[in-house]
C-alpha cells in the first residue's frame, strides 16, 4: 500500500508560535534539547522528561524517557523505542519524535548510542552496526522494566541511520510488535557504495584505508576519523546532495548540540561496509510503516528496503509530499504528517 499526502509549511504554521517553529538553543534548555516546542521543565499533569542511565555490556548508556500527561506508575502504558540518526543525539530529532509520541500517551525512550553522545565507550565515535543494533535491544531491555510499561505492547521507531539499524534489530527481536522508520538511511550501503551509489569505483581503495586505520589503532597509533569536516557556508552550498547540505545546516547550525558529530572512526568502515540493513529483511513479520519525503534524495533506500520486506503482509510506504530527508526532522508540516501516520499505526498495531 502506497499513499502520498500534501502538506504545506504555511498551513502547519497557522496557530503555531514562533518558539515551536524555530529550533531551540540547547544552552537555554535545562535538558539541552534542540528542537522547537521542547520541554523546558517538568510539570504535573503534562508530558515530562526523565533523564536516566543504565549499563549495557559494561558501558553507561545515557537516555531520556518521556512520560505522558498524568503519568501514573501504577497504570499500564504502551511504549516506543526511538533510535537516533547517524551522528545525532537524543536531544535532536529523536527527542522531538519521542516527545510527540509521549503526547499521544506512550512512554518513550531515546538513548545516545554507545561510544557516542553522552554515553560511555572508548575510543569515541565508534560507529559499528553491531553496536547500534545492540543499543536498540538495550533500550528495549530498559524500557520494558520501566514503571508502568506494558512490555507486551512495545513499538520501535528508527530515524535516518537509526531506521536502518531498527530494521536490523527487528528482524530477530520480536519484543517489537511493530516497526516504523522515518527517512531510513542504510548506513552500510552508503558507506560501501557512496551516497546514491556514487562511489562504486573506489570501494576497494576505501577498504584498504579502513584496514590500514585498524592496523594503526591496533599498534597503539593515532585513531583516524572519517566524516570530520569544518566546512564554510560556501563549501556546504557546493555539496552535491540535499541531505548533506541540509544536514550540515541542521547539525551544525539550527539544531546543533555539542555531543553531535559527523565523524566516526575510520576503522568502523570494516564493519559498516560489509553491513546492509536489508540483509534478511524478510525476517520482519511484524507490521511495518516506512515514511520518507517525496523529494528526499535518500528515498531510494526506503523504497529498496520496502520492496525487499516480503515477510510482512502489513506494510505501508508513506511519502510526505514535498519533503526532503532533513526536513522530516523539524519542519512542522512534515513532522505533523509523519506523526499523523505514526499515531494511527501504533494505535492499531500495539
Amino acid at each position: 500500500m502506497r499513499t502520498t499526502i500534501k502538506a504545506t509549511l504555511l498551513a502547519a504554521m497557522v496557530g503555531i508560535s514562533a518558539a515551536e517553529v524555530e529550533a531551540a538553543d540547547y544552552k537555554q534548555n535545562p535538558f539541552t534539547l534542540t528542537y522547537g516546542g521542547a520541554i523546558t521543565k517538568n510539570e504535573p499533569g503534562k508530558v515530562n522528561i526523565r533523564p536516566v542511565t543504565y549499563t549495557l555490556n559494561g558501558l553507561e548508556i545515557v537516555a531520556n524517557v518521556y512520560t505522558p500527561a498524568n503519568y501514573d506508575a501504577g497504570k499500564k502504558y504502551h511504549a516506543v523505542v526511538v533510535a537516533h540518526p547517524n551522528g545525532g543525539v537524543k536531544e535532536q530529532v529523536a527527542g522531538l519524535y519521542a516527545q510527540r509520541l509521549a503526547e499521544q500517551g506512550y512512554i518513550t525512550i531515546a538513548a545516545d548510542a554507545a561510544y557516542q553522545g553522552a554515553s560511555g565507550g572508548q575510543p569515541r565515535n565508534v560507529d559499528k552496526p553491531a553496536y547500534r543494533i545492540e543499543d536498540i535491544h538495550g533500550m528495549a531491555d530498559f524500557i520494558a522494566r520501566y514503571p508502568g510499561v506494558d512490555s507486551a505492547h512495545l513499538g520501535l521507531l528508527g530515524i535516518c541511520g537509526g531506521g536502518g539499524y531498527s530494521l536490523a534489530a527487528a528482524k530477530t527481536d520480536k519484543r517489537f510488535k511493530s516497526i516504523a522508520t522515518v527517512s531510513m538511511f542504510n548506513s552500510g550501503r552508503v558507506r560501501r557504495n557512496g551516497y546514491g551509489d556514487s562511489q562504486l569505483d573506489t570501494v576497494q581503495q576505501r577498504l584498504e584505508q579502513a584496514s590500514a586505520a585498524r592496523a594503526q589503532e591496533a599498534a597503539g597509533g593515532e585513531i583516524l576519523y572519517a566524516g570530520a569536516a569544518n566546512l564554510t557556508d560556501e563549501q556546504i552550498a557546493k555539496l552535491p546532495f540535499d541531505l548533506y547540505r541540509q544536514g550540515y545546516e541542521y547539525y551544525w547550525k539550527t539544531h546543533a548540540h555539542p555531543n553531535s558529530t559527523f565523524k566516526y572512526t575510520m576503522s568502523s568502515l570494516l564493519d559498516l561496509m560489509r553491513f546492509d540493513a536489508t540483509d534478511q529483511i524478510e525476517l520482519i513479520q511484524q507490521p511495518l510503516l516506512m515514511i520518507a519525503g517525496s523529494k528526499a534524495d535518500s528515498l531510494y533506500m526506503t523504497e529498496d528496503a520496502f520492496a525487499k520486506a516480503t515477510g510482512t503482509k502489513d506494510k505501508e510506504l508513506f511519502k510526505i509530499e514535498g519533503a526532503t530527508h532533513i526536513e522530516t526532522y523539524w519542519v512542522p508540516a512534515y513532522v505533523d504528517a509523519a506523526m499523523g501516520k505514526l499515531t494511527a499505526f501504533y494505535a492499531r498495531t500495539l
